[in-house]
């Protein structure tokens, strides 16, 4: 469920609530068993999206197996292009660098939230799987 579907689930349960139940303690008590059940249903999501991770880590198909930090590769290699390697190629054409990063503040806008998104979570889940992995040295 997205972040914003829950939150605004949330919400018109609380108002719900707000209007339902007039005794101020029974809303209280209401509301937080809503804010409960939701924690539990993200904590279940965080759950399955972890263990879609650690089954595709332990794959013995390479090319599922290395999805995920190849993926990590090439946003780090367009990352460091932009921000690292720009600047210094900058040094010997410096009329073409306010154009260069206007393009690439335009590029990074251009990328949708959710891709943002999805780096952040398989870039954690998979540095969470492989914390584990080593804490329970498994290779």
């Amino acid at each position: 469920m997205s972040p914003t579907l829950a939150t605004g689930i949330v919400s018109l349960g609380t108002d719900l609530i707000r209007r339902l139940i007039p005794d101020r303690e029974k809303q209280a008590e209401a509301e937080l068993t809503l804010m409960q059940m939701q924690q539990q249903g993200e904590l279940r999501e965080l759950e399955v999206r972890m263990s879609a991770i650690v089954a595709e880590a332990n794959s013995s198909d390479k090319w599922t197996s290395r999805a995920r930090p190849s993926f990590m590769y090439v946003f780090y290699v367009v990352i460091l292009s932009m921000t690292l390697l720009a600047p210094m190629v900058g040094i010997f054409f410096p009329e073409g660098m306010e154009t260069f990063f206007d393009n690439v503040s335009r590029g990074f806008e251009a990328i949708p939230e959710e891709l943002w998104w999805a780096f952040s979570v398989g870039y954690l889940g998979y540095a969470g799987a492989r914390s584990f992995e080593k804490t329970k040295r498994i290779k």
